[in-house]
């Protein structure tokens, strides 16, 4: 434990504290005794005991302030993290999305593929067929009509 002697209100005063947190503890007190010699040029001679009960009572005011602003600052950002999460979520959603509109659109040209594939293929069958049954009907005609 280290010891900080403080002067406060003009009386001296050693107070203990742990190894390290000296510099600390000088900067509250200097906070508390600014505030207190503030209220005491602002309401005068009023007493040490109700200067001191006032003094807390504003830093415990500041103290209460400042907590319900961190609480409030907490719930922020909660609500934050959860619309985070939310819109993370979102992504993912869209991502896993789009990748099964695109395996499907794959899948979508693989058989238009294959479709084309078999048209083409049924059309030189249809071309050859048909070229088959106008040479027949050419050969037929010169049978049937020889050339003089």
């Amino acid at each position: 434990m280290a010891n900080v002697n403080i002067k406060f209100n003009g009386k001296e005063f050693l107070l203990s504290c742990d190894d390290g947190q000296e510099e600390h503890l000088e900067e509250l007190l200097t906070h508390i005794n600014e505030k207190f010699n503030n209220l005491k040029n602002d309401l005068g001679n009023i007493g040490e005991n109700k200067l001191l009960l006032i003094t807390s009572v504003q830093i415990m005011d500041e103290y209460f302030e400042t907590k319900k602003k961190v609480e409030q600052k907490k719930i922020e950002l909660q609500n934050l993290s959860n619309k985070f999460r939310e819109l993370k979520s979102l992504v993912y959603d869209y991502r896993d999305k789009k990748e099964d509109e695109m395996k499907e659109l794959q899948q979508d040209h693989e058989s238009f593929k294959k479709e084309i594939e078999k048209n083409k293929e049924d059309y030189e069958k249809l071309i050859e067929t048909a070229a088959d049954e106008i040479e027949n009907f050419v050969e037929k005609a010169n049978l049937e009509n020889p050339i003089q």
